[in-house]
């Protein structure tokens, strides 16, 4: 008995060092890779205004994004360290565990052989076996002294697999030290980095708070283009929801028509020369059975006490559309490639100033002008406007709106039909002309929502 939980216990032990590697390990890894990837395709961009003498908006809104990504960088890597001292920590209380087995072990071993070695005559053996009462009770004994001999060979097996397994968790801890002073060199790389950006942050504050007139002036300028940009798309999703209605209460009217000429006409049996046989049945007709999506848009069309929620969401094509839009939460595409979002989705407060931009969504920023820009999810576009420093371009998802703006040049036209991850556009210069930037804003009917909610992580 003593033996088999000895077994089950390394056994244990042993998947144990398997799985200590664990999951978290490779998710930080993979959290901090991505943050790595987001911070060069930042880092072309932040090169490009960083030795600006003029200090601009566009210019903090870079070093503040950076900045930000630097953290959680920085945050990363004490969440490595952390799980590489807990995962010390534990080797540590398993290799003492270990030697404790291995010294119990021993005893039990040492005391075997003593046992052996004063019972190592063959003739008490032989005197062992033969001083049985019966024949039975003889291949007992055999069987006994056999398993005897069976368990000592088992026990220096044990041993040695234990002194292994302590071998291999101290070659394990040695891996993980050098591992963590990896992690600590990095991290002390990466603080003095972020306490350079933070103090070239700090002259570009100091410079724009010294010009907050100017600034002003600017935040002026972008909240009249928002606006502008607002009142475009309110304008076509109105129209849309507009033009539903109406088509919504032409199909209500056919159909009470329709169902108050049924409900007035005669029910009459009239025979024809083609009739059935008696004892046949008339053939079936084959109808296809409605979808879902088309029961529902019925049910929505003909109840006439039921006011409806959206105008948008009533036909089959719509609630299908809607329904696909909202599973794709999290997983839309980015309507560019290699954008850093400069401007996040509401309120923007300047740091040290009184100012704020009340972004109508995100602004995000490319390495150059010209980049391609890309529909997030299929749908019809309707809307291509000029805002007169740019293009925009709206498009229909059912009830669900986004627009794309600050367009240098446009690929389709009103009423087309796109797919998602179609080419619409190219990227406009930013407010300085030092790389690319667009404004891309999404709305459910006339309510704003964030984009970073509905985009891929």
């Amino acid at each position: 008995m003593r033996l088999s939980f000895l077994v089950l216990f390394l056994f244990l032990t042993t998947a144990f060092i398997q799985a200590q590697p664990g999951t978290d390990k490779s998710q930080l890894e993979k959290e901090r890779q991505e943050i790595q990837k987001e911070l060069k395709e930042i880092q072309t961009l932040y090169e490009s205004v960083k030795g600006q003498t003029k200090k601009t908006l566009s210019q903090l809104n870079v070093l503040n994004r950076k900045i930000s990504l630097q953290e959680r960088y920085i945050n990363s890597i004490s969440r490595e360290i952390r799980s590489i001292d807990d995962d010390i920590y534990l080797s540590e209380l398993e290799i003492y565990r270990l030697n404790r087995q291995l010294d119990t072990l021993k005893v039990q071993y040492a005391r075997s052989v003593a046992y052996a070695y004063k019972n190592r005559s063959n003739y008490d053996y032989v005197n062992f076996i033969f001083s049985a009462s019966s024949f039975n009770d003889a291949v007992k004994r055999i069987s006994y002294l056999k398993s005897y001999r069976d368990y000592r060979e088992k026990q220096v097996g044990i041993i040695n697999k234990t002194q292994e397994l302590i071998l291999q968790r101290r070659k394990q801890q040695l891996v993980r030290k050098e591992q963590k002073n990896v992690a600590l060199e990095t991290q002390t790389k990466q603080v003095q980095e972020l306490a350079v950006q933070k103090k070239e942050k700090n002259a570009v504050v100091a410079q724009l708070k010294s010009k907050e007139k100017e600034l002003s002036r600017q935040i002026a300028e972008k909240k009249k283009k928002d606006r502008d940009l607002q009142n475009a798309v309110l304008a076509i999703v109105r129209r849309e929801i507009e033009l539903a209605k109406k088509e919504a209460e032409e199909r209500r009217k056919k159909e009470d028509e329709e169902r108050k000429r049924t409900n007035a006409t005669p029910v009459t049996t009239t025979t024809t020369a083609k009739t059935t046989a008696p004892g046949t049945t008339k053939p079936a007709v084959n109808t296809p059975a409605p979808t879902s999506e088309e029961l529902a848009a019925a049910a929505k069309r003909t109840d006439p006490t039921r006011r409806p929620d959206s105008y948008l969401d009533l036909n089959a094509k719509d609630i299908a559309l809607n329904s696909s839009f909202e599973a794709n939460r999290y997983k839309l595409p980015w309507p560019v490639d290699n954008g850093i979002v400069l401007l996040k989705f509401g309120d923007n407060k300047i740091e040290n100033t009184y100012l704020t931009i009340d972004n109508p969504g995100i602004t995000i920023a490319t390495p150059s002008a010209g980049s391609n820009v890309k529909a997030v999810f299929e749908g019809e576009v309707r809307g291509v406007y000029n805002l007169g420093d740019g293009m925009a371009v709206t498009i229909r998802h059912g009830k669900y709106f986004t627009t794309y703006s600050n367009l240098s040049s446009v690929t389709v036209a009103k009423g087309a039909m796109v797919k998602t991850g179609q080419l619409i556009g190219k990227t406009g210069k930013d407010d300085e002309g030092n790389g690319g930037q667009i404004d891309f804003i999404m709305t459910m009917e006339t309510k704003k929502i964030d984009p970073q909610g509905w985009l891929r992580r």
